[in-house]
């Protein structure tokens, strides 16, 4: 496949492509528990928050722009007082949501025999 505007081929593993940036970006934990938080509906950002337990403000914020920015999710402000503001997946956004819930499911299945082997290794 060959990336629009450049002509080069997609190469997650060539540093210099712009698939490496966005592997890096989707790999993210907010990245992935923002999708997976997202994949049942509109939430408010104080309900994301609230949701991901640990993610700062900021975090949140930066996660949530790029997201916006890379074309998985909208953002839509009601003008209210104060302002509420909500976020949807787009059908890009949505695209992800199968392989981000087979992850999670796949890490909640295994995580006793990766703490098992992180016990019996030391650590």
């Amino acid at each position: 496949m060959l990336i629009e505007g450049s002509g080069l081929p997609a190469d997650i593993y060539s540093a210099k492509c712009p698939t490496r940036q966005l592997l890096d970006h989707l790999a993210g934990k907010w990245t992935v528990l923002i999708i997976d938080a997202l994949a049942d509906g509109t939430m408010r950002y104080t309900d994301l928050r609230k949701r991901i337990d640990g993610i700062s403000q900021k975090m949140l914020t930066q996660t949530l722009r790029q997201l916006e920015t890379d074309g998985f999710l909208t953002r839509t402000v009601h003008p209210t007082v104060p302002p509420r503001v909500e976020y949807t997946l787009t059908d890009l956004g949505h695209s992800l949501r199968i392989p981000i819930a087979a992850l999670r499911e796949w890490i909640e299945t295994n995580i006793n025999l990766i703490e098992r082997a992180r016990r019996s290794a030391g650590h």
